[in-house]
C-alpha cells in the first residue's frame, strides 16, 4: 500500500506519517516548507521521518500543476491524505493570495491527479471554522455552514463543495474532515497554546482576546491521526438512500463523507490557561483584548458520525495532552 500525505511536514501530516510508517505502510510526502512559520521546525519533523525505509519525500507546491499531475501516474497512490493548506485564520487577512493559490487550486490539481489515477480514497483536511458564526452547539455536519467569518473557512468550505464535484461525476471516493483546534508535540507555534507557553517559559505577558470569553474543543494530535487513519481505511459508499437520516439535507448520491474530529468537550479558554500554568508551574501576566476578526466565540464538535462509521472518538483530555505538551516543548527549545 502506497498513501500520499500532502503537508507532511506540517504538524498533523508529521503525525500521520508516522503513524503509517509504523504501521508498515509506504508514505509518498510533500511539502513546500513556506515560511508561514518556522521552517526549522519542519525540517526538524522531516528529519524524523526521512532515515526510514519507506519514506520519500518530495519538495513539492500543490499549485505546481504540471508536476502534480505527471506524480500520480508515476507513484500510483491507493490513498491520498490532503493536510497541506495555508493555515491560519488572522493571517487570511494579510495574504489572502496564499489562501487561494494552495487551498483552492492546489486542491482542484490534487483532485485531478487522483481521479485520473483513480485513487481508492481521498481524505482531505477540513476545519471547524466552517461553522463560522453558526451559534447551534454542538456543531453537526448536517449543519448549514454558509456563513464563515474568514477567508481561510470560506476555502476549506469551497475544498469541501469541490470534492464533492469531482465524487459525483468521477465515482471519486472521498471524506472531508472537519479539525477541532488540534495541539500538541511537534505543533504549529502560530498557535495560541504554543505562544502561551513560550511566553510564560520566557516570563512574558499573553494577550487573550475576547476578554478570555471565548470556549474551544480542543483535539491531540494522536486522537486525529487515528481519526484520520479509521477513515482512510473506510471508503464512503454511494448511499442506497441518499436523503438518509437526515432530510434537512440535500441528497447526495455521491461516494462522499464529511466528519467532525473533535473531543466533544469545549475547554473555557480561561480553564485552559490555568491548565498550562500548572503544567509549568508558574503563573503569567495577561493581557485581556477584544475579539479579534475571524474568532469565533466557541467551537464543540458532535462526533456521533465519527463513532456510528469508525468507531471512534477522541478522548484524551486536556490536562495529558497538555502535559505531554510541555514535556516536549522544553525537550525541544530548552
Amino acid at each position: 500500500m502506497k498513501v500520499l500525505v500532502t503537508g507532511v511536514a506540517g504538524f498533523i501530516g508529521y503525525h500521520l506519517a508516522k503513524r503509517l510508517l509504523a504501521e508498515g505502510i509506504e508514505v509518498y510526502g510533500i511539502d513546500n516548507l513556506n515560511d508561514y512559520y518556522d521552517v526549522t521546525l519542519k525540517k526538524d519533523r522531516l528529519a524524523q521521518l526521512q532515515p526510514q525505509a519507506k519514506f520519500t519525500f518530495e519538495w513539492l507546491d500543490l499549485a505546481n500543476r504540471d508536476r502534480i499531475l505527471e506524480l500520480f501516474p508515476e507513484q500510483s497512490f491507493d490513498y491520498v491524505i490532503n493536510l497541506a493548506a495555508q493555515a491560519g485564520v488572522r493571517y487570511s487577512l494579510e495574504n489572502p493570495f496564499a489562501y487561494v493559490d494552495s487551498n483552492m487550486s492546489g486542491f482542484v490539481n490534487l483532485l485531478e491527479g487522483c481521479r485520473q489515477t483513480q485513487v481508492k480514497h481521498l481524505v482531505f483536511a477540513s476545519s471547524s471554522s466552517v461553522y463560522g458564526v453558526n451559534t447551534k452547539v454542538p456543531f453537526a455536519v448536517t449543519d448549514n455552514v454558509d456563513h464563515p467569518i474568514s477567508l481561510y473557512a470560506a476555502s476549506k468550505k469551497a475544498n469541501e463543495l469541490i470534492a464533492h464535484v469531482y465524487s459525483h461525476l468521477y465515482n471519486l471516493p472521498a471524506t472531508g474532515l472537519r479539525f477541532f483546534t488540534v495541539y500538541g508535540p511537534w505543533g504549529r507555534p502560530d498557535m495560541a497554546y504554543f505562544k502561551f507557553v513560550k511566553a510564560i517559559q520566557e516570563g512574558k505577558a499573553i494577550d487573550i482576546y475576547n476578554f478570555g470569553k471565548m470556549k474551544r474543543d480542543f483535539t491531540y494530535v494522536d486522537d486525529v491521526v487515528e481519526g484520520v487513519v479509521r477513515v482512510m481505511h473506510k471508503p464512503p459508499q454511494s448511499p442506497v438512500n441518499p436523503s438518509g437520516n437526515h432530510p434537512e439535507v440535500a441528497p447526495s448520491s455521491a461516494p462522499y463523507k464529511l466528519y467532525n474530529i473533535g473531543n466533544n468537550n469545549p475547554v473555557e479558554l480561561m480553564t485552559f490557561i490555568e491548565v498550562i500554568e500548572q503544567a509549568l508551574g508558574k503563573t503569567v501576566e495577561k493581557n485581556f483584548l477584544p475579539l479579534q476578526p475571524g474568532d469565533v466565540l466557541s467551537t464543540y464538535a458532535d462526533v456521533d458520525e465519527l463513532m456510528k462509521d469508525v468507531g471512534f472518538k477522541p478522548s484524551t483530555t486536556i490536562e495529558e495532552g497538555i502535559h505531554r505538551f510541555v514535556r516536549w516543548y522544553q525537550n525541544y527549545y530548552l
